[in-house]
């Protein structure tokens, strides 16, 4: 008879470096279900004192066990010297957390490793980071934001918690100790609130499939937290979740939703219904949420709701903002400017688009002709719109090919009057357009050909051997 198989999803902590080797001491204290814990750093002295189930310490040789110095690039060497011994303890989990307090040495450069290695095995990775308070330095603020965007790369889904944030929900007389503790919790409440959904079984149970449609490749993601007693617990907690101080930015928009409500067995399911429609709102309206309630009596009446919003980075955004920009593209280009220019026609400023051939079979002088004529190459590029505000109907535009809005082609010989009164018509007069435009007179003949002089059009002779 075959064994029993072990059906249940592994799920993997990893603490990498001293804030993450606390989160993970924190998340044992606390007693997290479900998952194992595993300890790295290149500190020797603070990995004793962890109580994770494995300790690899990847400092031996080139730290001597003394830690990394708050260097990224010794954490970052440290890890991929020891990438096999990391690679052994991961094998074979479905789900592996990385958690790291970013800004130092052994958890900003060595968390990217590490994760690198657990996608690199199939398991759906999440990186779960803090982002350091500020009065710990620039120094310390600009590793971690260089960390955070390596190990945005490396994982499906990252969610980072801004230790300032934790001051605004803190008392104003909170120990630096307690302040760190706080980071450590929602460290602890990040894992687990996804963790949880798996392992417990629940009011409204969810497995390892559906997380993981939610958080594959989800790139950043938000974390909010709520809690709440007595009456309309849960959707007060909803609402404290969504609008937690933990948020960076709103929730707004999220394509996939990690909704967990946790509370006692009085708990109804008709305050969870309330509770999730109000998240529902929030989110992008085709928005994949996966929603689990998890009974806990120790809770008592309390009610507890995490909320984790990704997707934002979802190729259907990227069609949105696109198609906006197309829309925005094309409303630019039907701008009243006046009309286009077609083919064939000069530019502004009475150039000729084109001279006309001369009668008879004799080819025509190379003097410039001041008429218009119907274009038969292509012409100069037209100029900017913007000192198109005269001759907007073909009037006081010389050699332009065409007339009324560039619509009508001029005829090849322009009629008896052209150079006099009715040059107006086809470029010798100015007009009303013109003066608006602030042009004292348009000439006709810009560009004379070598050994010419050029002339307006209406002062042009007929050449004797036209006669």
């Amino acid at each position: 008879m075959a064994a029993p198989q072990n059906y249940l999803a592994v799920i993997k902590v990893v603490g990498i470096g001293g804030g993450g080797v606390n989160a993970v001491n924190r998340m044992i204290e606390v007693g997290l279900r479900g998952v194992e814990f595993i300890a790295i750093n290149t500190d020797a002295q603070a990995l004793l004192m962890s109580d994770a189930d494995v300790k690899l310490d990847v400092g031996r040789e080139l730290t001597r066990g003394l830690g990394a110095g708050a260097d990224p690039e010794v954490g970052r060497k440290a890890a991929e010297d020891h990438a096999e011994e990391i690679e052994e303890v991961l094998k074979g989990a479905d789900m592996v957390f990385v958690t790291a307090g970013e800004g130092g040495g052994t958890g900003t450069g060595g968390a990217p490793v590490v994760a690198r290695i657990a996608r690199g095995l199939g398991a759906l990775t999440i990186g779960v980071v803090t982002r350091p308070f500020t009065f710990e330095g620039r120094r310390r603020s600009n590793q971690a934001e260089s960390g955070i965007d390596t190990l945005r790369d490396e994982v499906d889904t990252l969610i980072v918690i801004p230790n300032d944030r934790l001051l605004s929900i803190s008392d104003r007389n909170v120990s630096m100790l307690d302040a760190f503790r706080s980071a450590d919790q929602v460290l602890l409440s990040g894992v687990q609130g996804i963790t949880d959904l798996i392992t417990t079984p629940g009011l409204i149970n969810l497995d390892f499939a559906d997380v993981k449609s939610v958080m594959q490749g989800a790139g950043s993601a938000l974390m909010g937290i709520g809690s709440a007693r007595g009456e309309d617990r849960a959707v007060k907690a909803a609402e404290l979740a969504i609008a937690s101080p933990l948020l960076e930015a709103s929730i707004d928009g999220a394509y996939g939703v990690l909704l967990s409500i946790q509370g006692g067995s009085d708990l109804g399911l008709f305050e969870i219904n309330e509770a999730a429609r109000l998240v529902q709102e929030v989110a992008h309206p085709e928005a994949n949420i996966i929603f689990g309630a998890v009974i806990d009596d120790a809770l008592g009446d309390e009610a507890r709701v995490t909320v984790i919003a990704a997707g934002f980075d979802s190729p259907d955004n990227d069609d949105d903002r696109a198609a906006s920009a197309a829309y925005a593209a094309s409303q630019i280009g039907a701008a009243p400017s006046g009309p286009s220019r077609s083919a064939g026609q000069g530019a502004q400023g009475g150039q000729h688009g084109q001279s006309r051939p001369a009668a008879g079979n004799r080819p025509a002088p190379s003097r410039p002709s001041g008429r218009p004529a119907a274009p038969e190459r292509p012409a100069p590029a037209a100029a900017p719109s913007s000192q198109n505000s005269y001759g907007q109907n073909g009037h006081g535009q010389n050699g332009n090919g065409y007339r009324d809005g560039g619509q009508e082609p001029v005829p090849a010989y322009a009629p008896d009057g052209v150079g006099s009164s009715a040059a107006g018509q086809y470029g010798g007069n100015r007009s009303s357009a013109q003066d608006d435009a602030g042009y004292d007179e348009l000439p006709a003949v810009v560009e004379p050909g070598p050994g010419q002089v050029g002339r307006r059009g209406d002062d042009l002779d007929v050449p004797d051997f036209l006669k």
